[in-house]
């Protein structure tokens, strides 16, 4: 099968499109025929072989040298094959997933079956593709790590990309308070996603105007924000959420108004996300689609800062 290697850490340059085996899955696998992936932070830190969370990543990703060859963590595709504990999915099934372990940039993955689900019908794979990942880490920060009730005001920081743009959708689930912050070229975009209120934080700094926020969500991470900027934006019992745990994990253990997680996606979310999808009150936004053969071209785009929302790739052109 075809998939897209890398041998050694560093620019998009050492992605190459290679033939390699195909997998062959464990018991409690399902084998997949990757019909669309996407494009995530974790595979610009796998790639570069950057050390993060105290060297988690070093151990997860590999060294001297890459630990996984193929990158790729979100997968949308039909089950070619099932393990014999397989019993939530058979043959033919359509399917998508966040994968622990990236693999997916490649026409064939394993996938565990805890950490996939049945594709949302109203999505194409493309689509589904670019929600796993990223829907997935935006609805376990506003749903699990925090409570919101209805007329909590939700600030999302970071609301034009991959997880702020499903952040901002599903924080209007719990409340109808909440206020996106992005750059100027995604004002729009956010709106559409449902947000109440946009800052353009090239025109204004959300926290010297004197609002506050019962939560305030940062989507961002890699301390472009942080709780020592926010909290005189924060309500008295107000949480600030960051999908930086590094910045939080020691810092700030013993407050309880500051709260890191990462993203801990499974089959139950992937299911939730499902129905929230079908029900029209989430949707992705794809800002471009490559090829496989092109997935360096896509990390040079995503390192440029200029992606809003998501970055597909097709995979069975």
């Amino acid at each position: 099968m075809k998939a897209i290697v890398y041998e050694e850490f560093g620019s998009p340059d050492v992605l190459e499109l290679k033939e390699v085996e195909k997998p062959i899955p464990k018991d409690d696998e399902v084998l997949v025929k990757v019909h669309a992936t996407s494009v995530n932070a974790l595979d610009m830190i796998f790639r570069s072989g950057a050390s993060l969370l105290f060297g988690m990543t070093k151990l997860m990703a590999g060294f001297n040298k890459p630990k996984h060859n193929i990158l790729g963590f979100d997968v949308s595709g039909e089950v070619e094959a099932v393990g014999q504990k397989i019993t939530k999915f058979k043959k033919g099934d359509l399917i998508y997933a966040c994968l622990r372990s990236p693999g997916a940039n490649a026409e064939y993955v394993c996938v565990p079956e805890k950490l996939a689900a049945i594709k949302p019908a109203n999505m194409s794979h493309l689509e589904a593709a670019t929600t796993a990942d990223t829907g997935g880490t935006a609805l376990t920060g506003l749903r699990d790590v925090v409570t919101i009730t209805e007329g909590q005001r939700v600030l999302i920081f970071g609301a034009s990309g991959g997880v702020g743009s499903f952040a901002v959708q599903i924080a209007k689930i719990f409340t109808n308070e909440v206020t996106g912050v992005c750059g100027t070229n995604a004002v729009d975009m956010v709106k559409s996603l449902g947000a109440n209120a946009v800052i353009d934080y090239k025109k204004e700094d959300f926290t010297k105007n004197g609002q506050t926020y019962d939560v305030i969500f940062d989507a961002v991470g890699r301390k472009v924000t942080s709780y020592e900027k926010c909290k005189n934006s924060l309500t008295e019992n107000g949480i600030f959420v960051t999908v930086d745990p590094q910045s939080t994990m020691f810092r700030y253990m013993m407050n309880k108004k500051v709260r890191g997680y990462m993203g801990g996606i499974n089959s139950e979310k992937l299911d939730y996300l499902r129905e929230l999808i079908e029900a029209g009150k989430v949707k992705t936004f794809v800002d471009k689609v490559y090829p496989l053969s092109q997935v360096a071209e896509a990390h040079r785009y995503y390192e440029s800062g200029k992606k809003k929302g998501k970055i597909g790739i097709s995979v069975q052109e």
